[in-house]
């Protein structure tokens, strides 16, 4: 649950310093940045899957560069529903889902890792 919680405030403070950066990316305040990851992610999760999903051969033709363009439509679209977010152009929604990729990865280099616990079978 901390670690989900973790996560859910680094993308917001992620989408933060995108918006800092990349003009035609706005954010109003921090609330709207919390709301605007979860739309985000749920938009990802439902839309976004199904359009990764059936651009498949195109993602894999493209080296993945493909899916970052999905990403770019997912935040635009996001943006129309979530008061204080706005994503002003396309070209802003595409530097943005590239930002927030390489923020992302730097984030997940400094989160702490999940530990797997070994089954053992008391013998």
């Amino acid at each position: 649950m901390v670690r989900m919680l973790l996560q859910w405030v680094l993308n917001a403070v992620a989408l933060w310093i995108v918006s800092r950066y990349v003009s035609g990316f706005v954010i109003g305040d921090w609330l709207s940045a919390m709301i605007a990851v979860v739309v985000i992610g749920l938009f990802n999760a439902t839309f976004g899957l199904l359009l990764k999903i059936i651009t498949l051969p195109l993602g894999i033709l493209s080296f993945g560069l493909f899916f970052l363009l999905i990403n770019a439509v997912m935040l635009k679209f996001a943006s129309n529903f979530v008061p204080g977010f706005r994503v002003e152009t396309f070209k802003a929604a595409f530097l943005g889902a590239l930002a927030l990729a390489a923020l992302h990865l730097v984030f997940g280099f400094l989160t702490p890792k999940r530990r797997r616990r070994a089954y053992r079978a008391e013998e």
